[in-house]
């Protein structure tokens, strides 16, 4: 997709978004060839999808729900493959790639926070339009709140965007974070809030909750390395006693915690903190992920991201992706809960459809279906909001996609989604 110029980003902005106070339509009925509801085993034919305002009502045969309809809005997708909106769990609207030091420095260092924030009006609007309905997005990497005006923005219906899960800042202890500079008399912007101590965790908590964080999110670990062992190792950024003052103070406060984890070092700790997801999580080992199932601990993998920077970045991040490849697999037959997340923002929103790590899950030994369940009753589930998104049924959100073709027998059918409705709206029909 090629990048718009301001002047087009906010004329497509005005014509896509619903106008202020103006409601859906009172029912819609839409009718689709096949349903892959986000729960069931199998998908159905000829089903009749109910909406009223912005809510499904009705989920059955064609027919019978369509003798429910009284005065509904048809919309035909018989020839498509209707699924709910999806769901990605780690994302980063301030983000457009840092796949070296030198493109994040570049970003953080020459472009304001208001630049930035246009950006990420639109990749919100590029997300809705690949068919991602939600998102999780773990940090503003410098940009210190400003996804909380993303989200308000798209909730109060200025511009199209997913519903937006917002992490704002994320931590870090001091010095172990980019961006760290080697001249000490400059004080460069740094990519986290920086953290110290058990009283400098709590306060850190509750300021980035009085400012609108959803989630919190921690970076366990840093600098990566296989050890003799062959498991891919890191170093630990906080102490236990840190790590859990932040878990614990972002439970008692009704925030749940995300922790990027890469090595195994850091996916140790962070599941002795008490995490509620642990995201990348390359170095896996089985005791590990045995845990992690016991704990009921979500695992974001962030595929896509993975092969984007191996190249650049060099070194360990090559073999990483082989490490990340062998804990999937495993963590797949011992059912640890795998969520859909890929780390977009991390690479250009603009390059590469997020949908693509679909395909790389079922490379790994998923069956589509249990690939489109991460990132539908799976995510939605970790988000609790299971009653709400995540499912075509009644009492959720008209929240649909729908795709040409059959993605249970080619699972790339997700990187070309043709409808996108959203709370009843829709968005992309093509």
């Amino acid at each position: 997709m090629r990048p718009f110029g301001l002047a087009a980003l906010w004329i497509c902005v005005a014509a896509l978004a619903p106008a202020q106070g103006n409601p859906p339509p009172r029912e819609t009925l839409i009718k689709a060839g096949r349903l892959i509801d986000g729960r069931s085993d199998a998908p159905q034919a000829n089903v009749g999808i109910l909406v009223a305002g912005e809510r499904i009502v009705a989920v059955g045969p064609l027919a019978q729900v369509q003798g429910q309809a009284k005065s509904a809005t048809v919309i035909d997708l018989a020839a498509m493959t209707v699924l709910p909106g999806f769901i990605d769990t780690h994302t980063h609207l301030l983000l457009q790639g840092d796949p070296t030091s030198e493109s994040y420095d570049q970003q953080l260092l020459y472009q304001s926070t208001p630049y930035r924030a246009i950006l990420a009006a639109r990749n919100a609007r590029i997300a809705l339009e690949h068919g991602f309905t939600a998102i999780r997005d773990l940090e503003t990497e410098g940009a210190m709140y400003a996804d909380v005006d993303v989200k308000l923005a798209v909730s109060r219906g200025e511009i199209p965007g997913p519903r937006i899960f917002a992490a704002t800042r994320a931590m870090a202890p001091t010095g172990m974070y980019p961006i760290v500079g080697a001249n000490w008399e400059l004080e460069l912007p740094h990519g986290v809030q920086p953290v110290d101590g058990v009283e400098g965790a709590r306060l850190a908590v509750r300021q980035q909750v009085a400012h609108g964080a959803d989630w919190i999110k921690y970076y366990s670990d840093r600098r990566y390395y296989f050890g003799a062992d062959s498991v891919l190792h890191s170093w630990v950024n906080f102490t236990d006693e840190e790590a859990k003052a932040i878990v614990d103070e972002a439970h008692r406060l009704g925030r749940k915690v995300a922790a990027h984890a890469i090595g195994a070092d850091g996916i140790a700790a962070a599941l002795r903190a008490g995490v509620n997801s642990i995201e990348h999580g390359d170095g896996f080992t089985d005791a590990l992920l045995d845990e992690a199932r016991a704990k009921g601990v979500y695992w974001a993998p962030t595929v896509t991201v993975a092969y984007y920077v191996a190249g650049p970045r060099g070194g360990v991040w090559g073999p990483m992706i082989a490490a990340q490849k062998r804990a999937f697999q495993r963590g797949l037959q011992k059912g640890v809960k795998i969520v859909f997340g890929t780390d977009v923002g991390g690479f250009p929103w603009t390059e590469l459809n997020q949908a693509k790590e679909f395909a790389y899950y079922v490379q790994y030994g998923m069956t589509p279906l249990q690939a489109i369940k991460t990132a539908t009753a799976v995510a939605a589930e970790l988000l609790g909001q299971d009653d709400q998104i995540g499912a075509v049924a009644p009492g959720r959100y008209a929240d649909l996609v729908a795709v040409q073709g059959d993605p249970l027998k080619d699972i790339t059918e997700l990187e070309r989604v043709r409808f996108v409705m959203k709370g009843g709206v829709v968005y992309l029909s093509k």
